[in-house]
C-alpha cells in the first residue's frame, strides 16, 4: 500500500492539509475544527494569579456512539485517520476501537451517504492500518466521539500569615554532673537524690505522638470504558476478573439510550489508585482514568 504522500505532486503537499477523506459523493471537508489545540494555555483566575489549564478529551456517547460494522475498501485514503457514518451530523472528533483485536485509534468522524450497500461504517487506509483491518474484511468497531474537558490547576499562594511559627527553645540549665548518680546509672542501680537534682527540680516533656492523617482521595474510581453494548462491557470486566483486578458494571441512560459503564475501585490512597491504573493500561486500555464514582 502505497502512502498517500508518494501518489500526488510535491506541490499538492500544501492542499493535502486542508483537506480531508473524499466522501461517495466526492466531497471534502475542511479537518480545522478537529486539529488538536495546544492542550496546555494560560489563564487569570478571579485574585489575578496565573494559573495553568489542562485539556483533556473524554468520551461524549451522548453526543455520538454506533458499534456495528465496518470495512475499508482497500483503496488509499486521504486525510489519515477518519471513519463515515451516515447518521453523522457534523463532524466530530472520535475513538475508534476495534473490538475484535482491543486496538483503538484516536480519529476524525464525517458524514457518508445512506445509500451505499454494505457496513454502514467506512474506514480509511491509515485507520485500517492502525486497527489491524484487511481490505474487504468487515469488523465490529466502536466509534464514539469525544470531547474536550479543561480542568484548572490553581497555584498554590504562599500566605505568610498562616506559615507556622518556630519558637525559640528555652535555655538549657547546664548541671555538674553528680558521680553518685553518675556510678548509679552505670550499674543500673537506683541511686539516691543528688544534690544538684534536689536543689533544682527540672520538669521532664514528653512530645504527644503525633496523629496519622486520613487522605480522602476525591476520585478513588477507575473508569475503564464506557460502552453502548452491555456485551462488551461483560467481556472487559472479564478481561479485568482475569488480570486479577475486580470490576464493576454500573448501567444508565442518556437521552433515552442505555449505556455501561465499567469501573475499578474505590482505591484507599493515591499509591494505590497510580498502581491500579498502571495495571489497567497495561491490559490495552491506556484512555483510563480516574473518576469520582
Amino acid at each position: 500500500m502505497k502512502k498517500a504522500s508518494s501518489v500526488f505532486p510535491p506541490l499538492m503537499g500544501l492542499a493535502l492539509v486542508l483537506l480531508v477523506a473524499c466522501d461517495d459523493d466526492g466531497q471534502f471537508a475542511a479537518l480545522q475544527a478537529l486539529q488538536p489545540s495546544n492542550p496546555y494555555t494560560q489563564a487569570r483566575n478571579n485574585s489575578g494569579a496565573l494559573v495553568k489549564t489542562v485539556e483533556r478529551s473524554v468520551e461524549a456517547p451522548d453526543v455520538f456512539t454506533a458499534t456495528e460494522l465496518g470495512l475499508w475498501d482497500g483503496r488509499p485514503s486521504l486525510g489519515g485517520v477518519w471513519v463515515a457514518h451516515p447518521d453523522v451530523n457534523e463532524p466530530e472528533q472520535v475513538v475508534i476501537r476495534n473490538l475484535e483485536n482491543n486496538k483503538f485509534v484516536v480519529g476524525a468522524l464525517f458524514l457518508r451517504a445512506r445509500n451505499i450497500p454494505g457496513p454502514r461504517i467506512q474506514i480509511s487506509s491509515d485507520a485500517a492500518e492502525a486497527l489491524d483491518m484487511r481490505a474487504g474484511a468487515p469488523a465490529t468497531l466502536n466509534v464514539t466521539a469525544l470531547r474536550k474537558e479543561q480542568p484548572v490547576v490553581s497555584p498554590k499562594v504562599f500566605d505568610p500569615k498562616q506559615s507556622e511559627t518556630i519558637e525559640e527553645p528555652d535555655a538549657i540549665a547546664a548541671n555538674t554532673l553528680d558521680p553518685i548518680s553518675a556510678a548509679a546509672s552505670a550499674l543500673d542501680m537506683p541511686a539516691a537524690p543528688s544534690a544538684a537534682s534536689r536543689a533544682q527540680n527540672v520538669p521532664t516533656t514528653v512530645a504527644p505522638t503525633p496523629r496519622p492523617s486520613t487522605l480522602v482521595l476525591a476520585k478513588p474510581f477507575i473508569q475503564v470504558g464506557i460502552f453502548s453494548v452491555e456485551a462488551n462491557a461483560q467481556r472487559t470486566a472479564t478481561q479485568m476478573r482475569n488480570a486479577g483486578i475486580i470490576p464493576t458494571i454500573k448501567s444508565f441512560d442518556r437521552n433515552g439510550k442505555p449505556f455501561w459503564r465499567v469501573v475499578i475501585g474505590p482505591a484507599a490512597t493515591i499509591g494505590e489508585r497510580a498502581q491500579l491504573l498502571d495495571q489497567i493500561k497495561g491490559e490495552g486500555f491506556t484512555d483510563a482514568y480516574a473518576v469520582t464514582n
